[in-house]
């Protein structure tokens, strides 16, 4: 099938964080976070979009314990899974904009996938985000023993054995979204894969882990603690990275004469309703001054590099810029997950 030219919708490193900076070294730069007009004065709900053991869910435990450090009262985690973090989404607009509510997740692409295919009833601008501090690419990987060794392998396995191939991804993710290109442009029908949907990378890992599922398309850091289960496929980037030993995917697809958009990866991090920076801007304040202390942390930074977690301070305005310019770029392919 000849190659088509696509728009370069790559997850660039260097571009995608231009201006952000890594805190670790920068910790006499930072002040203590404020406390104006008394706030805190009581516990702070972080509410997690996913289910427990997903990398949203363990950087929102991890994170907690340090913001509640630096801002002074304790921060409370509560996960509420569901509809491609609709259900997260719905009831963090739904508290009171006073600044007690938190919201952890991996708001790309999940939060601009429940509004263009989920027909979620807000937009990407009634939340601000504090910071993005993990961004991840996704992985294309096979169950040691399924027999996969490579993707062409896999796409002709769903082309030839309608239904018997299985894949687990996470709802609305890009690894979802990236397994229905990837059906799209060899041609093979949509129905021929036998597709389970996750409401937590947790549940898909362990799927694919314990042999009930054949593949998994998914975000390869959070993916290391399965690592001895898996036959690594492909990674959705332009180039190798060094923690897996897999080609790009347009590399893995070069046998096929293929060629897919490299999707844009996972962005994790923090935010809030945007009524709480309009009304409440001092309080906004304070929250970002607590989570951009805490990364500036040595001690925070080793122990999110222990558990292979990104630990990067990009701010509110490069964050926000991030979050419309991926809903722009997952609204062209949206059509893909209805």
């Amino acid at each position: 099938m000849p190659k088509k030219n696509f728009a370069p919708f790559s997850f660039n490193m260097k571009s995608l964080l231009a201006g952000a900076t890594v805190v670790a070294a920068s910790l006499a730069l930072i002040m203590p976070a404020a406390a104006a007009d008394d706030y805190p004065e009581r516990p702070i709900n972080m509410v997690v979009g996913f289910g427990t053991g997903g990398s949203a869910d363990r950087l929102a435990r991890i994170m907690s314990g340090y913001i509640a450090e630096e801002i002074g009262v304790p921060v409370q985690v509560t996960n509420r899974p569901g509809a491609g973090t609709q259900v997260a989404s719905n009831y963090v607009l739904n508290m009171p904009d006073d600044g007690y509510t938190t919201y952890a997740s991996t708001f790309a692409p999940y939060l601009a996938n429940s509004i263009l295919t989920g027909g979620a009833n807000f937009s990407v601008d009634d939340f601000s985000y504090i910071n993005f501090q993990w961004f991840d690419l996704d992985l294309i990987a096979a169950n040691k023993d399924s027999g996969y060794e490579d993707l062409p392998s896999l796409l002709e396995a769903i082309r030839e054995e309608r239904g018997q191939v299985r894949g687990a991804v996470v709802q609305g993710s890009a690894g979802h979204l990236m397994i229905r290109l990837l059906l799209e442009e060899a041609g093979i029908p949509q129905e021929n894969l036998n597709l389970v949907t996750y409401n937590s990378g947790g549940e898909a890992r362990s799927a694919v882990a314990g042999g009930q599922v054949d593949f998994v398309s998914i975000s390869a850091q959070g993916s290391e603690g399965i690592r001895e289960f898996l036959t690594p496929l492909a990674i959705v980037s332009d180039e190798r990275i060094d923690q897996w030993d897999a080609p790009p995917i347009n590399e893995a697809l070069a046998p096929m004469d293929l060629e897919v958009p490299v999707l844009q990866g996972s962005m994790r991090g923090f935010a809030v309703t945007s009524e709480v920076e309009r009304q409440h801007p001092e309080r906004f304040e304070a929250l970002a001054s607590a989570i951009q202390s805490a990364l500036a942390r040595k001690d925070v930074q080793e122990h999110l590099e222990r558990n292979e977690m990104g630990g990067v301070w990009i701010g509110p305005e490069r964050a926000n810029e991030l979050m419309r310019e991926n809903y722009e770029v997952f609204e062209k392919y949206a059509h893909l997950l209805n």
